[in-house]
């Protein structure tokens, strides 16, 4: 097999197998499709490589300046690989198996106070051209804060989820796992009131002759939703209006917000990891840090001793 079938087959797997996201295989593909070329400019692939030259390799990405986390996913993707076409006896060793990757410096998450938060929602609902926009980012502002989904679940929430005023909400996340997530007042609030507008926004378009759409944010393009960079685009404008730094503003600092200020006010740290549907709670305890360094910063900035 060529090194294009053995990658073919392999993001195959992932997605029959694992129920790997599109943007998890494509994220395979590119780190995969750049190893391979390593490979084929010095008369080797994949099926021929050693662990010396994927050792190799590894040394010529930090010679290229990429960062650590570049690295250490790409050596995630090869060692995937090379698990695989072991356990489906393309090679009969992993030549990848007893490599080390580089070290990855735990950054802490950055955040947003809950005074920051609370002016992007009150902004959010101002913003747009028209009502019906300004309807849409309110309620996808409340349902980002409310429940902390990854921007990807966001988007693609279908309207069946959303329907009959519900008290929980039903979210499908990585690998197609399913977690339900309580909705608060507002949120529940924001999204009755996009859902009227949208019912009657699909109504028209129906008389029109136009198809409805499944998706609880829809759009004209060809994913039939909101993509994830169109809502990205739409946060640093809502940040703008509301006064905070564009910079320091992502759809991921709201979901790291939400997890926050969960356990800023006493939640259960499992409870928060079902909630973002972490796999694993150590994911999930970079939060405690988050909350030690917010609590060192208020001594040093408010005790009196600590001033100069």
């Amino acid at each position: 097999m060529s090194d294009r079938h053995w990658v073919s087959a392999f993001l195959e797997a992932q997605a029959a197998e694992r129920g790997a996201s599109d943007n998890t295989r494509a994220a395979y593909g590119r780190d995969l499709s750049d190893f391979a070329a390593w490979l084929a400019e010095r008369g080797l692939g994949l099926e021929a490589a050693q662990k010396a030259d994927v050792e190799a390799y590894l040394i010529d990405c930090e010679a290229n300046g990429l960062a650590v986390s570049t690295r250490a996913r790409r050596l995630s993707s090869i060692k995937q690989l090379y698990r695989f076409t072991f356990e489906e006896g393309l090679r009969g060793d992993n030549p990848a198996v007893q490599i080390a990757g580089p070290g990855r410096p735990k950054r802490l998450p950055k955040t947003l106070s809950i005074e920051e938060v609370d002016r992007l929602l009150e902004a959010a609902g101002a913003h747009g051209r028209t009502e019906s926009d300004r309807l849409r980012n309110a309620c996808l502002m409340q349902l980002l804060y409310a429940t902390g989904m990854r921007v990807s679940e966001l988007v693609t929430l279908p309207l069946s989820a959303a329907r009959g005023d519900p008290r929980m909400l039903l979210i499908r996340g990585k690998g197609g796992k399913e977690r339900m997530v309580p909705l608060s007042p507002p949120a529940r609030a924001a999204l009755g009131t996009w859902l009227a507008r949208r019912e009657a926004m699909e109504e028209a378009a129906r008389i029109e002759g136009k198809p409805a759409s499944r998706h609880l944010f829809a759009s004209r393009g060809k994913a039939g939703h909101l993509t994830r960079h169109a809502f990205y685009l739409l946060i640093k404008d809502i940040a703008v209006r509301a006064g905070v730094s564009p910079a320091r503003v992502t759809p991921h600092t709201l979901r790291h917000a939400f997890a926050t200020h969960l356990l800023q006010n006493g939640a259960d740290l499992r409870a928060i990891q079902t909630f973002l549907g972490h796999a694993d709670v150590s994911t999930t305890e970079i939060y405690t840090h988050v909350l030690e360094e917010r609590l060192k910063e208020l001594v040093l900035d408010h005790h009196p001793l600590a001033r100069e």
